[in-house]
């Protein structure tokens, strides 16, 4: 996808892209990740969370890094050391289904573009020999609106692979600051399976911001060769999943469920310092994925489809997302 040439004039967006990369060299164990969102992935729908675009650069840090004295700086409770610290900047792009209805549409989310930068946090601690705890601090500061391009792009990419042209990007979110602090916990219990290693346990997170809030909780499985955590999809952030060693031909299968208390999603309840189009939100909402991972040598590749329960009143029918990643490690 070529990217219009307003992204590079918007200063938002140029100042989070340099406040992201222009610290970064390649550093010992490093990784580039690129993830694409798009509910084309998974079904012929077009609308609700319909894309979504990160870059992430992930790495091993030093002990007098930043990223460990800032862990170190935090409650134990909260994270002990950074084994990993990963930057990321992510573009996202929700619609209503019917994008080529100019007017407003009062019973389905809110159209809203979103372009953030993030820090993360990752840290593995061994509890038993076969128990790992696993724990994932991001931060996340950008903008939702007009500001993110999300209707230039938008039209741009439908223009080029000659989809419907959207309609009613007049009706968008207004420009709004985000920000937002999360927390996921793993627990992770290791178990041979036919020669490979089979992994399951429950997960707790939580979000506090304007853009969510909630409060979630969720089973996953992986069976196949050794790796870190699994794939997750928006609206948890993160790029876990990386195989644990890098020797010819890897694999593993996963799934997961997850459920959310959702006290606040900007998404679907609009803007917070402003007045602008919402829906009611569900509170409860639950997600169903499951994927393959394939590795060799340096590269990885992943595919993930999840299945979200209705988020609002009088949404039709539940959404499927699709996502791919590919990763170089360094």
């Amino acid at each position: 996808m070529r990217i219009p040439s307003a992204a590079r004039r918007n200063p938002l967006i140029l100042s989070i892209t340099l406040a992201l990369t222009s610290p970064l060299a390649l550093a010992d164990d490093s990784r580039f990740t690129f993830k694409i969102e798009n509910d084309g992935l998974a079904s012929a729908d077009d609308g609700h969370f319909t894309s979504g675009f990160e870059l992430n650069y992930g790495y091993a840090p030093s002990p007098d890094s930043w990223t460990q004295r800032l862990a170190a700086a935090l409650p134990e409770p909260i994270i002990g050391e950074a084994d990993q610290a990963a930057f990321r900047l992510v573009h996202q792009i929700y619609t209503p289904n019917d994008i080529q209805q100019p007017q407003l549409i009062e019973s389905d989310r809110p159209y809203a573009g979103l372009v953030f930068g993030g820090v993360s946090l990752y840290e593995d601690a061994p509890m038993t020999s076969n128990i790992t705890r696993s724990t994932d601090l991001h931060l996340d500061v950008g903008l939702v609106g007009p500001s993110s391009l999300a209707d230039s792009i938008q039209r741009e990419v439908h223009h080029v692979t000659g989809s419907d042209r959207p309609r009613g990007w007049d009706n968008q979110l207004s420009d709004e600051p985000l920000l937002n602090l999360t927390l996921r916990r793993q627990w992770w219990v290791d178990t041979p399976l036919a020669g490979k290693q089979f992994a399951h346990g429950p997960s707790v997170g939580a979000a506090l911001g304007n853009l969510y809030t909630y409060a979630s909780a969720g089973y996953s499985v992986r069976w196949g060769d050794d790796a870190s955590g699994v794939p997750t999809l928006t609206p948890n952030p993160g790029n876990r999943g990386q195989f644990d060693a890098t020797r010819g031909w890897q694999w593993y299968l996963f799934a997961s469920v997850d459920g959310y208390y959702m006290a606040h999603n900007l998404t679907l309840d609009g803007n917070v310092f402003s007045s602008s189009h919402s829906v009611d939100r569900k509170e409860w909402v639950g997600d169903a994925s499951a994927g393959l991972a394939l590795g060799w040598n340096d590269w990885q590749v992943n595919y993930a489809m999840l299945a979200r329960s209705r988020e609002f009143d009088g949404q039709q029918s539940h959404d499927a997302i699709g996502s791919i990643t590919l990763t170089k490690r360094f």
